[in-house]
């Protein structure tokens, strides 16, 4: 079986995108573009993958990292000298190489298997990746032979009326014989009015050589986008978000409004569940069935069960369970573990802890770096005091425990199995189970005191 390399071109500044940031990095539905490509060819049999870096190298191996290797393009000196950075890695390899733009996010693996399959089933030397468009202007024509093969690639500046009116463009993707790529590449002139080498060039070297250069057409012209400035970003984040939303769909989820729905490349959504207007899921996040998320709720590298209710509500980095309902206007903070059946009702904070079944903070509470039993109640206004100014501390509440509404526990203490905290309390040692803990003033009635009061005015 032939052996498949690949090579994405990454070393771009793009000073078009007029930003801090390096140009593939920048997200499209919450994944850098480079990501998006890589993960795309990581789908393929891809027997060794070199990203070509230069401007932000290191930030770019930070989220590539396992993904891929790397070669340095210390100096900017065109697409054909950023090839040429993988040599060391992949020139003496036999096989097929395939050359990708890593601004280029909306590319499908399928589509780049396509490609290979044609390459090797014509036998080409070098395959061009070209698509189908009305609006060729600024695109090089792809003019092909009587045989299909491509003749030559016409830069439109360049182009015959007869030429511009051709449709079919190079797409800046190719796939090559490996060997016959770096000996053509050795050959690349720099003689242009940028002084820079070109892998286009390439092509005219293997067809002068008598080499078949072959095409293969996409038929989807929208996912060969290059991002080269914030308009072209957003086109391809309208693309994306479309592609994702769609492909859940069909995978029998229910999205109410696909337009105000923003849902990440990663993320895992079970049939039958409903997503509400103004719903974000991004990283990791994986959603079971039958749920229901949203409207206006932010879910981040979390795992929610069956059955689960979110709205008006943002969670992160937590686990969440089944048949649990949260919000609305809750927040579950990192680190968080929700158990099945749970209540987290309007205006709780969650950070940092666990609920075991059943338990319930309905309202207006604060609990953080706490282990919450099963079956425990949390009244309106309980807090967790877990912050002294330096340090945190645990809070542990046993199965069973009624916490009355506006007490503090005052970590670190523990309150047993089945206590109950009075209303209005402040915990600060630790709760025996099966007790009732009172820590407030008694009451005192001061009868006629208003009108006394007055007559001191």
């Amino acid at each position: 079986m032939t052996k498949r390399y690949a090579v994405i071109l990454a070393a771009g500044q793009g000073t078009r995108m007029k930003s801090k940031l390096y140009k593939v990095l920048h997200p499209v539905c919450g994944k850098p573009m480079v990501e998006h490509v890589v993960d795309q060819i990581s789908a393929l049999n891809i027997d060794k993958m070199v990203t070509v870096i230069g401007h932000g190298a290191d930030l770019v191996k930070s989220h590539l990292q396992g993904k891929s290797d790397f070669a340095l393009q210390e100096e900017q000196l065109g697409t054909a000298h950023a090839v040429m950075q993988s040599e060391n890695t992949l020139s003496e390899l036999d096989g097929v190489t395939l050359v990708v733009c890593g601004d280029t996010p909306l590319i499908k693996a399928e589509t780049m298997e396509a490609l290979l399959n044609h390459h090797e089933e014509v036998k080409a030397k070098a395959t061009i990746l070209t698509g189908y468009t009305e609006k060729p202007d600024g695109y090089g024509r792809i003019i092909r032979s009587e045989q299909g093969h491509v003749e030559r690639i016409v830069e439109h500046k360049d182009a015959s009326a007869d030429e511009r009116k051709v449709k079919e463009i190079n797409t800046g993707t190719y796939c090559f014989d490996n060997k016959a790529l770096f000996e053509a590449l050795k050959k690349v002139s720099n003689d242009n009015v940028q002084g820079e080498y070109y892998l286009p060039d390439v092509i005219e070297i293997l067809q002068s050589n008598g080499e078949i250069v072959s095409a293969y057409q996409t038929s989807e012209f929208e996912e060969t986008l290059g991002v080269n400035d914030r308009v072209a970003l957003s086109q391809a984040e309208q693309v994306m978000k479309r592609r994702i939303n769609e492909e859940h769909m069909r995978n029998g989820v229910t999205i109410l409004d696909t337009a105000n729905t923003y849902i990440g490349p990663d993320v895992k959504i079970g049939r039958d569940t409903i997503i509400h207007p103004g719903t974000v899921l991004s990283g990791n996040t994986e959603i079971g069935e039958d749920a229901i998320v949203g409207p206006y709720t932010e879910v981040q590298d979390s795992v929610i069960g069956n059955r689960t209710h979110i709205k008006q509500s943002v969670a992160h980095n937590s686990s969440i369970g089944a048949d649990v309902t949260i919000g609305p206007f809750a927040h579950i903070r990192p680190l968080s573990t929700i158990e099945d059946e749970v209540k987290i009702g309007n205006f709780v904070e969650v950070k940092k802890s666990t609920f075991g079944k059943g338990s319930k903070a309905s309202h207006l509470s604060y609990i953080g770096d706490a282990e919450v039993g099963k079956d425990v109640n949390l009244g309106c206004g309980s807090i967790t005091v877990n912050y002294d100014g330096k340090n945190k501390f645990l809070t542990k509440i046993e199965d069973g425990v009624f916490v009355g509404c506006n007490s503090n526990l005052v970590a670190p203490v523990t309150v047993g199995k089945g206590a109950y905290i009075a209303a209005g309390s402040t915990i600060t040692d630790d709760v025996p189970g099966e007790s009732l803990s009172i820590a407030r003033a008694r009451q005192v009635n001061k009868e006629n005191y208003v009108e006394k009061l007055n007559h001191k005015k």
